[in-house]
């Protein structure tokens, strides 16, 4: 009994010294920017290994980058989100946590740019469902309906012949349904020189372009989750022609089927993409199709199917 006593006095204090070595940042963050023009989401993966400190930031637009210059100080973070250029200083941020949610600034130079608030990324890992229904048509080949422009002034999608068309580049668009876990049928028609996206849930954005061949590498071509994933085969490039994606996500993990070639085989997806519509990756979401990029990108034949 003695040794007992003696085992659990040690491990007593042994505690606080194992928490306090421990680094309640670590791990995956869902943010929301909030500035005096607007609010928009980013994204967070903190790593430490070896005394080292490593921050992913996937800003609001464009790809993921490490952060440089990463710093604890007891309960604040501190990063360069972005380095000081000719264009202006360097963005930086300032995090604190307090039960799992962390708060902060987003600085260029002095000057507070916007607030940081953030909640743990959700897991998301659960069971592929046993049995789905059969696919359902979302895409009526008729009108919009079901379907709406992020920015209605810029919009320049039609239905024509049974096919979605981008006539030139502006809006997104966007299902006015949302879904959580699917299996989706698209078919797209992407020109030479052609950019644009299918976002799943409003958040992870599968590549389609057809840029130059030199302009993008695996991370950002045909079928790659935009920054995250790479598809493990490489596919005969074919502007101007109709191809497919059949994409199941269930949480976060994700196959891609391009032209009946699995691509992708049930990946995990790090964190929302560039071009996100919101970070709150726990919540149901839209498809939306990007029409910034360029124009003459067409679709068609898209079907969803849900778990029963």
């Amino acid at each position: 009994m003695k040794h007992l006593y003696l085992v659990l006095g040690l491990a007593a204090a042994l505690a606080p010294a194992a928490l306090a070595q421990s680094n309640p940042f670590e791990g995956r963050w869902d943010l929301t920017v909030t500035t005096s023009r607007d609010t928009y989401p980013d994204w967070i993966e903190i790593k430490e290994a070896g005394g080292h400190l490593s921050a992913l930031i996937q800003p609001r637009s464009g790809s993921a980058h490490p952060a440089t210059d990463v710093k604890r100080q007891g309960s604040h973070l501190t990063l360069t989100q972005s380095a000081a250029t000719e264009k202006g200083p360097a963005v930086t941020w300032d995090l604190a946590i307090e039960s799992d949610h962390l708060t902060g600034t987003s600085k260029r130079g002095d000057t507070v740019q916007g607030q940081l608030a953030g909640v743990r990324a959700p897991a998301l890992k659960r069971p592929m469902p046993a049995q789905w229904t059969a696919p359902e048509p979302i895409f009526n080949g008729k009108d919009l309906t079901g379907w709406e422009p992020i920015t209605p002034a810029n919009n320049h999608w039609v239905v024509k012949d049974g096919e979605l068309v981008n006539q030139e580049h502006g809006s997104n668009l966007r299902t006015t349904r949302k879904f959580d876990d699917f299996k989706l049928h698209i078919e797209y028609n992407c020109p030479d020189k052609g950019n644009s996206g299918i976002y799943l849930r409003g958040r992870y954005e599968v590549q389609v372009e057809y840029e130059p061949v030199d302009e993008n590498d695996d991370y950002h071509s045909m079928g790659a989750i935009y920054s995250f994933l790479k598809p493990a085969v490489k596919l005969p490039r074919k502007p101007g022609t109709w191809e497919s994606y059949d994409i199941t996500l269930v949480g976060r993990w994700v196959t891609i089927v391009r032209d009946g070639v699995k691509t992708v085989d049930n990946q995990e997806i790090p964190g929302i993409t560039g071009g996100a519509l919101d970070s709150h990756e726990g919540e149901p979401g839209p498809f939306y199709i990007q029409g910034d990029h360029t124009g003459g990108l067409r679709y068609r034949n898209i079907t969803i199917s849900v778990p029963k």
